[in-house]
């Protein structure tokens, strides 16, 4: 059985950053494409960003610029660094294996971030 661990939330003013992590076990993240996702108060699951196996990485338009993902192979970590952060990016981060069918991992607890205006 797959779980994923994320950490790295908190609370912060607007404008700050943050760095979430992402490990798991059960699974090789480095061997997988690798999705970081959040839920707001009341919104559905939407994904925020992901890297491929080979460091090719996606960003939802509302996080271009402002959030960059990578990953560590020998600590075998997704990272998802947020800078400028926005009230309206508080929320709970996951992180989960993304195909083409969707996330395939079971869900996480998360990480909660919390912007203050």
């Amino acid at each position: 059985q797959v779980q994923v661990k994320e950490s790295g939330g908190g609370l912060v003013q607007a404008g700050g950053s943050l760095r979430l992590s992402c490990v798991a076990s059960g699974s090789q993240l480095s061997d997988n494409f690798i999705g970081w996702y959040r839920q707001g108060p009341g919104d559905e699951r939407e994904m925020v960003a992901a890297i491929s196996t080979g460091g090719r990485t996606e960003y939802a338009e509302f996080v271009k610029a402002r959030f960059t993902i990578s990953r560590d192979k020998e600590r075998d970590t997704v990272y998802l660094q947020m800078s400028s952060l926005k009230p309206e990016d508080s929320g709970v981060y996951y992180c989960n294996r993304k195909t083409g069918w969707g996330p395939a991992y079971p869900w996480g607890q998360g990480t909660r971030v919390t912007v203050s205006a």
